[in-house]
């Protein structure tokens, strides 16, 4: 299943509904995200962008509206076809992480990569290098900082195919340098596979060139 298009229409989190007026290039919008191309979706804390990544993912569904895969609500896909999209379409790096604190990094990323046979063990090391965190490899995930948990999960997000890539404040405890070098690795992943990107920020965001700039 190939995803070309992410729409919304007039989506809105239900917790919202009642308030009188909603001020947002994002949410009670007619709004397209193109397969290929990247968007930041800025947000004061509170807007709801954890909830747009979550009902896209399509784990929460207390929102109004639609939002649809090349015009095909999302609501009626099934159990089966939510756990295709997730595995061959649609990647995620969640702001909590979801790491599993028992679990060494690499098994955290392996648990992911045997899911989708989508990268050999070399590639997985060569990221983690890529990021600074090549000594961590071993090291049980609760042994880590946040910073060096959110390099983890974004190994880990990349290892499988997807048509898009959600990334929920990625950077938040990064400093610019790691920064860097994480949105080089996202494009050219994503650039290989002609991926489309959405981040969100609060602040920082990640550092790359965004077809569009949105504010939630």
């Amino acid at each position: 299943m190939i995803i070309n298009s992410i729409h919304l229409r007039q989506t809105l989190p239900q917790v919202f509904a009642g308030r009188d007026a909603i001020v947002s290039e994002v949410w009670h919008r007619d709004l397209s995200f193109q397969k290929g191309k990247s968007y930041l979706i800025e947000a004061a804390s509170g807007t709801g962008k954890s909830s747009l990544c979550s009902y896209i993912y399509g784990y929460r569904r207390d929102y109004q509206g639609i939002i649809a895969f090349d015009e095909r609500n999302i609501r009626s896909y099934s159990v089966g076809q939510w756990t295709e999209v997730r595995k061959r379409s649609l990647s995620i790096l969640f702001q909590e992480l979801r790491i599993f604190p028992e679990l060494t990094a690499l098994e955290n990323v392996l648990l992911k990569n045997r899911l989708t046979g989508c990268k050999k063990k070399k590639e997985i090391s060569l990221l983690f290098e890529a990021l600074g965190i090549s000594d961590k490899m071993n090291v049980k995930a609760e042994q880590l900082s946040f910073g060096q948990q959110q390099r983890v999960a974004f190994v880990r997000c990349l290892c499988q195919p997807f048509d898009f890539i959600l990334l929920d404040e990625p950077i938040s405890h990064l400093d610019d340098e790691n920064a860097t070098i994480m949105s080089r690795l996202l494009k050219e992943e994503a650039d290989k596979q002609q991926a489309g990107i959405i981040v969100t920020s609060i602040g920082k965001h990640l550092p790359m060139e965004y077809d569009q700039v949105l504010r939630l």
